[in-house]
């Protein structure tokens, strides 16, 4: 079947946009860290997307995307047939989209594989060895991403066959990445007294521009995700903004109610979570419902991060009531809310008739919940043994920027007085 020009260009365009959130996730969790980790926090996500890439090309995709080796009938894992790109080129798969190159397939889900694992450097900001951090990315994505990607995502799959769906990843990225910095947060310990106490967002534009930059580029990763230019996609890109919006709307209510004035900083992650609560469902349900979703995902995730402020887990950038939440009650509408009016390859759900559907969408949040939060815990664990995750307290006081790269954000110049507006005092 020749390629659809059409789709084609289109998928190319979302690819290109989601490429753009990794580095817009680097803005927003530097704009939220203390200034001297900064630079740290930006080439972390940089680093994620560099080494995911080269890791998805040369064996990830095709253990995602492959033929599954089946574990008692049930598709686990793909097979190595298309390691280094073997038999990935300018024809179609079929079992993906039969109107786009495979290579662009491929392409596009490498942008999901390389964002998924730097959403986690928000739990540990600040106190992980870079080092460290590259092993972990790399064994995430295999361990991991890999494995629940392809149990959902691959026609294969054995929750894909047991009808579970996830339009674009609330399970296989934001669940699996919220689950899995919990895990982090607590293997790697929470940051000094000094830290917490003087931890606050070192640049409130960066976070903005960072939300911005991300609800942009999630056009291309929900509406990117119908592999084609049609109604799903439509619906997928109109759902993707009300709920982002819907999300920031309800986030800075909560915060206005509690503190007495609203938040800038509390808008812009309720917008984020928004986006991560509509992306399961995005090529789903109606745009009345995802508002809906936006809603509840922006108060929803405010009670959690509230919550876990109280506890002694230090995911320092919530990342969990951010993601985690966001994605877990994402997945929970999908069963709620799912229409074929909107898709008609996909399911109904418990308001339009379907109560299996919620019944196998509550089945694969515990299920990826669990698998993301021990494979995780493991998995630092061992890495923990050969190559020491934390760094020293001397590094971690002096922050990131110095001690593992011996760079700053802002080069004060050495010339202006302490305090001027070229050289300001510290700011968090």
């Amino acid at each position: 079947m020749p390629i659809d020009t059409g789709d084609t260009a289109w998928v190319i365009t979302a690819t290109a946009l989601v490429m753009l959130m990794t580095p817009a996730l680097g803005f927003f969790y530097g704009g939220l860290v203390r200034r001297k980790n900064l630079v740290a926090t930006i080439v972390q996500c940089l680093a994620a997307f560099s080494v995911v890439s080269l890791a998805w090309a040369i064996w990830g995709y095709s253990n995602t995307f492959g033929p599954p080796v089946d574990l008692f009938g049930h598709g686990v894992i793909g097979n190595f047939s298309d390691v280094f790109l073997m038999n990935v080129g300018a024809a179609p798969n079929p079992n993906y989209s039969a109107f786009i190159p495979q290579l662009l397939y491929f392409a596009f889900q490498l942008k999901f594989a390389a964002i998924t694992p730097a959403l986690i450097i928000g739990a540990f900001a600040g106190r992980i060895r870079f080092k460290s951090l590259l092993i972990f990315l790399v064994g995430w994505m295999t361990f991991v991403y890999v494995p629940i990607a392809m149990w959902i995502w691959n026609p294969g799959g054995w929750l894909h066959q047991l009808g579970l769906v996830d339009f674009a990843g609330g399970l296989v990225v934001h669940t699996s990445a919220g689950v899995s910095a919990v895990a982090a947060a607590i293997v790697i310990g929470r940051r000094s007294e000094d830290e917490s106490r003087a931890a606050r967002p070192n640049n409130v534009p960066y976070v903005i521009l960072g939300t911005a930059l991300l609800w942009f580029g999630w056009f291309g990763f929900n509406a990117g995700s119908a592999l084609a230019a049609d109604s799903v996609a439509v619906d997928a890109l109109v759902t993707t903004n009300l709920a982002a919006a819907a999300g920031g709307v309800s986030y800075m209510l909560v915060d206005w109610v509690r503190r007495g004035r609203p938040s800038a900083v509390g808008m812009a992650v309720g917008a984020v979570c928004g986006l991560a609560a509509v992306t399961p469902a995005a090529g789903y349900v109606t745009p009345m419902a995802s508002i809906v979703i936006g809603l509840v995902a922006g108060i929803l995730c405010n009670y959690i991060a509230n919550w876990r402020a109280r506890t002694t887990l230090d995911d320092s950038l919530d990342v969990f009531a951010c993601h985690g939440g966001g994605g877990m009650w994402g997945t929970i509408a999908t069963g709620l809310f799912a229409t074929t009016a909107v898709n008609a390859a996909g399911p109904n759900g418990l308001f339009y008739g379907n109560p299996h559907q919620e019944l196998v969408q509550l089945l694969g949040v515990v299920v990826v919940a669990s698998f993301a939060f021990v494979g995780s815990y493991i998995l630092l664990r061992v890495i923990n043994v050969f190559s020491p995750l934390r760094v020293g307290p001397e590094e971690e006081n002096a922050g990131l920027d110095a001690s593992e790269f011996g760079e700053e954000a802002y080069d004060a110049g050495g010339a202006a007085p302490s305090g001027s507006v070229a050289n300001p005092p510290e700011a968090g």
